[in-house]
């Protein structure tokens, strides 16, 4: 399986923040091709080592690093990842991994 991860920093507004990635961000990610499933954190989130701790993560699982790739170059992952400087504004981090049960 293929993963990223995106982690957005403490925003100005956080209501306007969440209002705007419930209603508009969500909904667009979702229809990234090759998207097997989305999850959200819910409530504060701790970093466990160093540095401020994220706002908000959002995990976007595919099935292969193949699948995440054609996902964001497709137009609705280029519409998803240009959307993020509508409301993420304070900074976002995106990592891309392929991930192993141990």
């Amino acid at each position: 399986m293929a993963r990223i991860l995106v982690q957005y920093n403490q925003p100005a507004d956080p209501a306007a923040f969440d209002s705007y990635y419930a209603s508009v961000h969500t909904p667009l990610a979702k229809t990234i091709p090759g998207l097997r499933s989305l999850t959200i954190s819910d409530g504060a989130v701790a970093l466990l080592a160093g540095g401020p701790a994220p706002y908000l993560v959002a995990q976007l699982d595919f099935d292969t690093m193949a699948d995440l790739q054609a996902g964001l170059a497709s137009p609705e992952g280029q519409a998803t990842a240009g959307d993020l400087a509508n409301f993420a504004q304070a900074g976002v981090t995106l990592v891309a991994y392929e991930t192993l049960v141990a």
